[in-house]
């Protein structure tokens, strides 16, 4: 549904010669958006991590595609291999029909180690993301508060619902970190260093 869409948005930024295209995950699965990735590279647009755009703990952060020197080239190539992409057909490196980002078996590899990257940088957003509702949350109970009176029942209530939403928060940055550990992992077997010193910074 959201192919099409990211598709020709990435074919207009590179026939703009835009140095980086700006996306996010639309499929509804990561490993979906790692095909994705794989098929941004093959017209010239290499995955290179979160965008400087990218809200701080944003739950759907946008990713950076770089133009790669040569960009060019590797679209026109791409087009006439797969002159159809546009219309619903095949994608470089993907089986034709179906979802349309199925990888064939020698683009599996390149797009698992796409998807651990992006699930390491997906899990790096964790940390910010719902600190600031934790810090809002009580701001927003003294309205209710206000109404009800302070007492120490209504004081109980709030502070169960904020440990609730605490609670979750850990659980979600616990579930992150193993996250990170486990495809920091895989990439560090790959012989990938990653995230690049220049997204750490």
């Amino acid at each position: 549904m959201f192919l099409q869409p990211q598709l020709k948005a990435l074919l207009r930024d590179g026939s703009q010669g835009a140095q980086r295209h700006d996306a996010r995950n639309l499929q509804r699965s990561w490993r979906k958006f790692a095909a994705f990735a794989y098929v941004a590279e093959q017209y010239g647009y290499p995955y290179d991590g979160l965008s400087e755009i990218s809200p701080k703990g944003s739950p759907n952060p946008y990713f950076a595609f770089r133009r790669a020197p040569d960009a060019a080239e590797r679209a026109t190539r791409t087009a006439e291999q797969h002159p159809t992409a546009l219309q619903g057909g095949p994608l470089p490196g993907m089986r034709p029909g179906g979802s349309r980002l199925h990888p064939l078996p020698g683009a599996r590899r390149d797009v698992d180690l796409l998807h651990a990257r992006t699930m390491v940088d997906y899990s790096r957003t964790h940390r910010r993301r719902g600190l600031v509702a934790l810090v809002i949350l009580p701001l927003a109970m003294l309205i209710p508060l206000s109404q009800t009176g302070f007492t120490l029942t209504a004081l109980l209530v709030c502070a169960a619902i904020w440990l609730f939403f605490a609670a979750l928060w850990a659980l979600g940055l616990f579930l992150a970190r193993r996250r990170l550990t486990k495809y920091g992992r895989i990439l560090t077997a790959a012989g990938i260093d990653w995230p690049s010193a220049r997204a750490r910074t």
